[in-house]
């Protein structure tokens, strides 16, 4: 007779939350910083997990979740970037967008573009709320608005 290995638990709602605000922060710190995917993920797993950081608590993060999304971003960024480009008003430049926007936007069009075991509403939602913690102005609604556009694109 075996005994079955249990199943680790499902992360919370509130852990993929905070995951996702990570990724935003280190999608961030490598645009301005230069440094490499692995290195931004030892340096959240060693040092920011756990911690309040900038005011943000990052503590009860999925890890394993922050993990494939940053890995995913940055392996998909030119292809995310042009799914973005289409959603912008007319002559606008990604480059023109504030970079902690680009953050956002590239990982709620990854989740949207390649995770479809998270449903359409809550990848928008999430982002927004993000954009909400970070900004007072227009940024949200403009993450709403870029972020329902490109759902429309890649999901139908």
């Amino acid at each position: 007779m075996s005994a079955e290995t249990p199943k680790p638990p499902r992360p919370t709602r509130q852990a993929r939350s905070t995951a996702r605000l990570a990724v935003v922060q280190a999608l961030y710190q490598m645009e301005v910083s230069g440094v490499g995917v692995e290195a931004v993920i030892r340096e959240f797993s060693d040092h920011r997990f756990d911690r309040d950081v900038e005011g943000f608590q990052l503590s009860g993060a999925d890890e394993v979740f922050f993990g494939e999304l940053l890995r995913g971003v940055v392996s998909r960024q030119a292809e995310i970037d042009r799914m973005i480009v289409r959603r912008l008003a007319q002559g606008w430049r990604l480059e023109r967008l504030d970079a902690t926007v680009r953050a956002i936007l590239r990982a709620g069009v990854y989740e949207l573009a390649e995770r479809s075991d998270v449903p359409t509403e809550v990848a928008i939602d999430e982002y927004v709320e993000l954009a909400k913690s970070f900004f007072e102005g227009p940024e949200p609604g403009f993450v709403n608005g870029a972020l329902d556009g490109v759902a429309q694109d890649v999901r139908g």
